[in-house]
């Protein structure tokens, strides 16, 4: 584990390897993994789509043989006869729609990132109506749980269709009235605009993608904005804040890197910072799959 004390810079780390997160979620199982792919359970149906960080040999084969779905390399789903392109799942409290859609890989959930969700609800339930800012909040998983926790919510992604299905899953969690503001912006406008506001915010997720652009055709670095965004969203911490959580699956980047970087610019705040790796573990084995880097600050 790699722990961090946000006291004073430079910022030493006082352990020899990063903190390993792995999901306990229920809903999800990682059966499988290897030659670049991964064989996984969501709620009942299972499905093969491509892993680029799964270099080794699946542990059995024969396992993969009885799957519902397959992506292929086309980016087409083939779905064995009664297996839905859409389903429910469910996570403390909340449910969630997965889908398979063609031309993607993604089901709307990102299952590793579990281990945030459920360290930033039990932070948020000791106070009162914090208010969380979730950007590049995609489909809002991490919205909605943060609003079952009692938070009020300022959700941004730049995807209509990511908004309109977070406005889905938020009908099906029957939480119609949760204070969730759903904000189609470029991010990185969307946060200068709340600093000349003066808005203040008690935690903040960030999730930004390796390349994307928004919804006016902006151009999406990570490596080119990363450092300002750190910087601007800095200025958006209200006096006593209460976390802060990057996630980063850039290939090129690594979690020191990320320990430097919320280091620098939120060091003199003190509060303590992990940084490591969110992997998911087979089910019937020790190894682990690697897929998400990540840091956070808690106060």
């Amino acid at each position: 584990m790699l722990l961090l004390r946000c006291a004073s810079l430079p910022i030493m780390n006082n352990a020899s390897s990063p903190l390993i997160l792995s999901s306990s979620w229920s809903d999800y199982e990682l059966l499988d993994s290897g030659d670049r792919r991964k064989l996984e359970r969501f709620g009942e149906v299972t499905i093969i789509r491509g892993e680029t960080k799964a270099w080794w040999k699946p542990d059995d084969a024969t396992r993969w043989r009885n799957a519902d779905a397959v992506l292929h390399d086309d980016g087409r789903w083939e779905l064995r006869k009664g297996t839905p392109r859409t389903w429910m799942m469910n996570l403390a409290g909340v449910k969630l729609q997965a889908r398979l859609t063609d031309g993607s890989k993604h089901l709307g959930v990102f299952p590793e990132q579990e281990p945030h969700w459920t360290w930033m609800m039990e932070r948020l339930k000791t106070r009162k109506s914090p208010k969380l800012l979730n950007l590049f909040g995609y489909t809002g998983v991490a919205s909605l749980a943060a609003a079952k926790a009692g938070a009020q919510v300022t959700h941004v992604d730049a995807s209509k269709p990511s908004i309109a299905w977070g406005r889905d899953n938020q009908s099906a969690s029957g939480m119609g009235e949760a204070p969730i503001r759903w904000v189609l912006e470029d991010t990185m406008k969307y946060v200068g605009r709340e600093i000349k506001r003066g808005s203040r915010y008690d935690a903040i997720l960030l999730d930004p993608p390796s390349f994307g652009r928004g919804p006016k055709g902006e151009v999406w670095k990570v490596e080119e904005k990363a450092v300002e965004l750190l910087s601007e969203c800095r200025k958006l911490l209200s006096d006593n804040p209460l976390l802060v959580i990057m996630t980063m699956y850039n290939l090129e980047a690594s979690a020191l890197m990320i320990g430097n970087l919320m280091g620098e610019v939120f060091g003199a705040m003190g509060g303590e910072l992990r940084v490591g790796e969110l992997a998911l573990k087979h089910s019937r084995s020790d190894k682990l799959l690697p897929l998400s880097l990540f840091g956070r600050i808690g106060w």
